[in-house]
C-alpha cells in the first residue's frame, strides 16, 4: 500500500509545485510583464509608427536643390503592462513598488518564414543594446532602435539599394530586467520587417 501512496504524493506535490510556480519563463520574478504594445518608425518618419515597418534601405532627401541619397535607422516603440504572476497567492493585492520591473537592455533578431537565416546572407545580423525603463503598475512605454545604421550598409541589405529586391523579415525583440529585489524578468515581442529600397517624396 505505500509503494502506491509515495508516487501519488510524489505526483500530488509536483502538481502543487508548478501550479504555484507561475509564467516561469519570463524569469524568477514574482511580477509578469506584457508587451501591449510593439511599433516601428521609419528614420526619416520618427513620429510615425505602425504595426508592420517598410524600412527604406537608401532614402533620398533633399539639401536645398540637391538631391541625397541617405541612410536612416529605423526606431522601435514598446508599451507594456504589469500585473502578477499568481494574484491569488499575493491576496489579490496589485503591484507594489518592489514589483515595478526595470529593464536595462535587449536583443534584436530577425528571421525569414521561409527558413533562410542566416546572418549577414539572408538577414541582418543580430544586435544587442542598452536602454533604461521601469515598468510599474501603472505601465510605461518606451522608444529603441530596432534597424541600424550599419545593417543598411551591410549585406544582405546594402544589395537592395540597387537591386530592386525585397527581404521580409520578423524581428523579435527581447528585453531583459530585473524588479526592485533583483529578481531577472525577460519578455519578447515580434514586428514584421520590410527590407527594400522604397519610393521617396519628390518633394
Amino acid at each position: 500500500m505505500s509503494t502506491k501512496r509515495v508516487p501519488y504524493a510524489c505526483a500530488a506535490a509536483l502538481a502543487f509545485l508548478t501550479a504555484g510556480c507561475g509564467n516561469t519563463h519570463q524569469g524568477t520574478s514574482a511580477s509578469l510583464v506584457t508587451i501591449s504594445s510593439l511599433q516601428a518608425a521609419q528614420g526619416n518618419k520618427p513620429e510615425t509608427f505602425g504595426s508592420n515597418l517598410f524600412s527604406d534601405v537608401v532614402t533620398v532627401v533633399k539639401n536645398g536643390d540637391v538631391q541625397v541619397p541617405t541612410i536612416f535607422n529605423d526606431l522601435g516603440q514598446v508599451s507594456m503592462a504589469l500585473t502578477l504572476k499568481n494574484p491569488r497567492i499575493a491576496g489579490g493585492v496589485a503591484p507594489t513598488d518592489l514589483n515595478a520591473v526595470t529593464f536595462t537592455h535587449y536583443h534584436v533578431e530577425y528571421r525569414r518564414t521561409d527558413g533562410h537565416n542566416v546572418e549577414g546572407v539572408d538577414v541582418p545580423y543580430s544586435f544587442d543594446s542598452g536602454l533604461t525603463f521601469t515598468v510599474t503598475n501603472a505601465g510605461n512605454k518606451a522608444g529603441f532602435e530596432l534597424v541600424r545604421h550599419s545593417a543598411k550598409e551591410e549585406a544582405p541589405l546594402r544589395p537592395l539599394q540597387s537591386s530592386g529586391g525585397f527581404i521580409s523579415t520578423i524581428a523579435n525583440v527581447t528585453f531583459y530586467g530585473a524588479d526592485q529585489e533583483g529578481h531577472s524578468v525577460t519578455v519578447t515581442g515580434s514586428i514584421g520587417i520590410d527590407f527594400g529600397n522604397f519610393g521617396d517624396p519628390t518633394s
